[in-house]
């Protein structure tokens, strides 16, 4: 059951996070939701590193996921563009 919640926060997560920042998401919604699980592992290791709590609901883990999957596109758009040029 674990697993599915993952799941759906990273879908959510990964979703916001290619609305957010411009360009295209790699590997569609698929990879979308890969974006926003590590997204969420991410922010939970900042949250972790801040020495927050992390008894987040699911709004708070959403925004959590969906912080960490916007740095990491932003950090794969950024690769991405050095290998074009």
């Amino acid at each position: 059951m674990q697993i599915l919640v993952w799941l759906v926060i990273g879908l959510i997560a990964g979703g916001i996070a290619s609305m957010i920042v411009p360009g295209r998401t790699p590997a569609g919604a698929i990879g979308a939701v890969v974006v926003g699980i590590l997204g969420g592992l991410l922010g939970g290791w900042i949250l972790d590193l801040l020495d927050v709590s992390n008894s987040l609901n699911w709004i708070g883990a959403i925004i959590v996921a969906t912080v960490g999957a916007v740095i990491i596109l932003y950090a794969m758009r950024a690769m991405d563009s050095r290998k074009r040029v």
